[in-house]
């Protein structure tokens, strides 16, 4: 019997990626499911979506209003227009189980299911819940989570990974990798990410201790982020910039120690391949990047830095030095790997074959 499933979600890469690593595995355990993606215009997934050979259907971005302006008076309107709309959406590709990830457009997918007495399966991302996730939960039984928050109910399954991250070889394509990105490869790398819109303030900090990190003996890999237009590289040797990278593997593959905000998809990533981290979280927001990072940091595997202590002194007083204590880096590494899971993409699609499974009773 052919299962049909509603992928909603996007936004940014960890909305995204969960969801295309998830609709990957679906359809290696069952090649007979018809997989629809509902997004948004403005989200990653116009670009992602398509390229992974899926369906994208999008509706309009719908913020929840934060404060009583002219957008909160509109809300209610907009909400229901776009309740309608993917609840004809339901009808016409006469869907077995709407599954979300977040993002925007989500929360429409989830009332949307709820009227039309569909099951919904829903994986959280984050150590804190988002609003969309928070929502649905309401309505569903099968929720999984990437870790254990407070909030929201559900069994932990761990982050859905593409297969270019479960199955990296770090040792195996270091070579590959170091001579793809231009690096030497009698050094080690610092890798330097911001995600796909760069971190101002990493950037900013890493720039102007880029002599001090090369002088250390290692080199810098540092992807810039594809907004920064206001962005200088530095101008020393054994020092690489890249404004966006879409071969993200190669990266971790040259990596020895990383430098990022504490998304909940990087954190899943670094675990998962065993590199250490210094981690950064955003400043803003509801304190989620940080409880993304808490068991990589118990565990050994990485540092917590806020981000405005993040400096030029900061660096030159505790980066440096960790630079160069090869036995404490080894031992992060080890530790990090120790922390780390791979088979997400399984536990989530598990997940899902339950809650679809509980439209084709009688």
């Amino acid at each position: 019997m052919t299962v049909r499933v509603l992928l909603a979600g996007g936004g940014t890469a960890g909305h995204v990626n969960p969801l295309l690593a998830t609709a990957q595995r679906l359809r290696e355990r069952d090649p007979g499911v018809e997989l629809t993606v509902l997004g948004t215009r403005e989200g990653l997934e116009r670009e992602l979506v398509p390229r992974a050979g899926l369906e994208l259907v999008t509706i309009e971005k719908l913020p929840f209003p934060r404060r009583p302006d002219a957008a909160a008076l509109r809300f209610p309107a907009r909400w229901r227009r776009a309740v309608r709309e993917v609840r004809a959406l339901l009808r016409e590709r006469r869907i077995d189980v709407v599954v979300g990830f977040g993002g925007y457009a989500a929360a429409p997918a989830y009332r949307a299911a709820r009227l039309e007495g569909i099951p919904i399966a829903i994986h959280e991302a984050n150590a804190k819940p988002g609003m969309a996730n928070a929502l649905g939960a309401r309505w569903t039984p099968f929720v999984g989570l990437s870790y254990r928050p407070t909030t929201l109910a559900g069994e932990v399954v761990g982050m859905p990974l593409r297969p270019e991250i479960t199955g990296l070889d770090r040792v195996a394509l270091r070579d590959e990798a170091v001579r793809e990105l231009g690096l030497d490869p009698e050094r080690p790398t610092l890798l330097v990410t911001g995600g796909s819109q760069g971190a101002r303030s990493i950037n900013r900090t890493i720039v102007a201790t880029a002599a001090d990190i090369v002088a250390a003996g290692w080199q810098i890999l540092h992807l810039s982020g594809g907004r920064q237009t206001d962005f200088e590289p530095a101008d020393v040797p054994h020092y690489v910039a890249i404004e966006y990278l879409d071969r993200m593997h190669l990266a971790l593959a040259a990596a020895d120690l990383v430098v990022c905000r504490a998304g909940s998809l990087t954190v899943s990533e670094l675990m998962a391949v065993g590199l250490p981290a210094v981690y950064v979280p955003l400043p803003y927001g509801n304190g989620e990047q940080g409880m993304n990072a808490a068991d990589q940091v118990a565990a050994g595997g990485a540092l917590l830095v806020d981000d405005r202590e993040f400096t030029a002194e900061w660096v030159r007083a505790r980066l440096v030095p960790l630079l160069e204590d090869a036995d404490r880096l080894a031992e992060m590494a080890s530790a990090s790997a120790g922390a780390g899971a791979t088979d997400g993409s399984d536990r989530m699609s598990d997940l899902i074959e339950r809650a679809a499974a509980t439209r084709r009773k009688p």
